[in-house]
């Protein structure tokens, strides 16, 4: 696997995930992964937030993170986290594990950077058995027309991906989940922080299922 290292961000993320959680996004983390059970994949783990939220159902995660000073962090995380979890190297289009081997997949925070949505979706497709479930918990683009829409395209196309590791603000995630064949069960929209105009504040929070294939596929 081709090392990833971004080693500026990864030290800022360290830093600012914490003041995330304390900020409220340790909740919306919780949320996501309640009432989980069997195997789960988290893709793009960074260091390891996620995991001291898994239930006493989960029976493995594995967590799939492919920048080196966040895989680290996240091994530390996991030698106390209340659940077993392996980390791995591994990329988002290329997910180190079979076909239909997990229960659940997880992505907090990752679709906005992986390089091809559709790619890494197609990919959660594949390692989850029929009926498995994919939470999200993603940055989005704002509702269009509107200002912060404008301003997020803008970004998008010089600074903000330069800067946040290839992040992007104004991808359609939700259209993205769909046309990969997920049924979305539970979906929230809201602002985070409440009040906040930032390019990243607008959120998604919810619950795809991957259907079971008809007789005729």
């Amino acid at each position: 696997m081709a090392a990833v290292s971004h080693p500026v961000f990864a030290r800022v993320y360290e830093r600012l995930s914490v003041a995330m959680d304390r900020a409220g996004t340790a909740q919306f983390r919780r949320d996501l992964v309640a009432g989980l059970s069997g195997r789960v994949i988290e893709i793009g783990a960074g260091n390891g937030r996620m995991f001291s939220h898994y239930p006493p159902g989960v029976t493995e995660v594995v967590a799939v993170e492919p920048e080196r000073r966040l895989r680290a962090a996240a091994e530390r995380a996991a030698s106390s986290a209340p659940v077993p979890v392996t980390v791995v190297d591994g990329l988002a289009d290329a997910l180190p594990a079979g076909g239909g081997e997990f229960d659940a997949a997880v992505v907090a925070l990752v679709l906005c950077t992986v390089p091809d949505q559709a790619s890494a979706l197609a990919e959660v497709s594949r390692v989850l058995r029929p009926g498995g479930q994919l939470r999200f918990f993603e940055h989005v683009a704002a509702e269009e027309p509107s200002r912060l829409h404008r301003t997020q395209r803008l970004l998008d196309a010089t600074l903000w991906p330069k800067l946040f590791a290839g992040c992007h603000t104004n991808r359609d995630t939700i259209a993205a989940i769909r046309a990969q064949g997920f049924v979305i069960e539970e979906l929230r929209r809201f602002r985070f922080p409440a009040t906040s105009n930032s390019p990243s504040s607008p959120c998604v929070h919810g619950r795809a299922i991957r259907p079971a294939p008809t007789a005729l596929q």
